[in-house]
């Protein structure tokens, strides 16, 4: 299945690519999208499946709502409002939200740190 993610910007969109690997398309609307942009997006999203994944705020709430017309068949990501923004969301919460949309094949895990490994009893 082909997918791509439409997020605001590419701070978004760099902070999703550290989870992602590249088979997975990253789209940006660079903030609240015009008529242009959105026809942009919907010809490089093409025929994959849509996921939204926009801050939770007030701003991205707006964007989702234009991307939910757009691509009405989009599935949705959030993120908590606590966290101001995808790009400042952590890495695991990011993950989390990812399995829970069914992109599991797609996650790219990050290495275990190896102080991890081990515990006191160990020794």
């Amino acid at each position: 299945m082909d997918v791509a993610i439409v997020v605001e910007g590419k701070n978004d969109r760099s902070r999703l690519r550290r989870v992602l690997d590249d088979r997975i398309m990253i789209l940006c609307t660079y903030g609240t999208p015009g008529t242009l942009q959105l026809e942009k997006l919907l010809k490089e999203a093409g025929d994959r499946q849509i996921y939204v994944f926009t801050d939770n705020d007030s701003s991205g709430r707006r964007i989702r709502g234009m991307l939910s017309d757009l691509f009405p068949d989009a599935e949705h990501i959030y993120t908590r409002k606590g966290y101001s923004g995808v790009e400042h969301t952590p890495v695991e919460y990011l993950i989390e939200q990812l399995e829970k949309a069914g992109l599991d094949a797609h996650i790219v895990y990050p290495a275990l740190d190896p102080a991890s490994e081990w515990s006191k009893d160990d020794f």
